[in-house]
Formats: structure tokens, C-alpha cells, sequence
């Protein structure tokens, strides 16, 4: 299981992740937020094919494909996180922290 917590950034809202795989191929998704967005594409995300998703062309796939549809924000790092989350819940990475940090000079 791959867990990922996501801090959306100035928004407030944080994107919580649950990963599972039995196979390392299919892998089922829990995401709970506080974000309205990402109540949506929790709807409509409980499984994904991990290779499907991970070895695709960018901005394909279903994870892509509900974002797209329901995240007016582009930039949101909950994608990414969903992302690394499967790719380590499947076997495909390590666990391992990412970060961003913005600042304006």
C-alpha cells in the first residue's frame, strides 16, 4: 500500500491518497479531500491499470482524464501525487518524498 498526503497549496484543501495493489498491475484507490475537485475524481476513480497510467503518453489515462474534467486548476499538485502514489502502491517507485516550495521575490 502506498499512502500519499497531498497539500494543495494557497487553496487550503488537502488530497489524501490510499493505493492498494495485490498484483502490482491494478490498483485500487481511495482519495479523500476536502477539495470539491477531488470528491469528483474520487468518484469516478477506484481502480486504475497501473501501467496503463504510468508507461502512457503525459496527459493520458484515466487519472489524467478525471483531472482534466474536473480540476479547473492546472497547476494543483494533487495530480502528481496520485501519480506517485500508484507508481509506488504498483512496484514502479520507491517511496520517496517530493516537494515544492514557491516563493516570489
Amino acid at each position: 500500500m502506498a499512502t500519499g498526503v497531498i497539500k494543495a497549496g494557497a487553496c487550503g484543501f488537502t488530497i489524501n491518497v490510499k493505493a492498494t495493489s495485490g498484483d502490482n498491475h491494478k490498483v485500487k484507490l481511495e482519495i479523500t479531500s476536502d477539495c470539491p475537485n477531488y470528491q469528483k475524481i474520487a468518484a469516478e476513480l477506484d481502480e486504475v491499470d497501473a501501467f496503463q497510467e504510468i508507461f502512457q503518453k503525459l496527459h493520458t489515462g484515466k487519472v489524467y482524464e478525471a483531472f482534466a474534467k474536473h480540476s479547473p486548476h492546472p497547476s494543483c499538485p494533487g495530480l502528481s501525487g496520485m501519480m506517485k502514489s500508484v507508481e509506488v502502491a504498483a512496484g514502479l517507485a520507491l517511496p520517496q518524498n517530493a516537494s515544492i516550495t514557491v516563493t516570489k521575490e
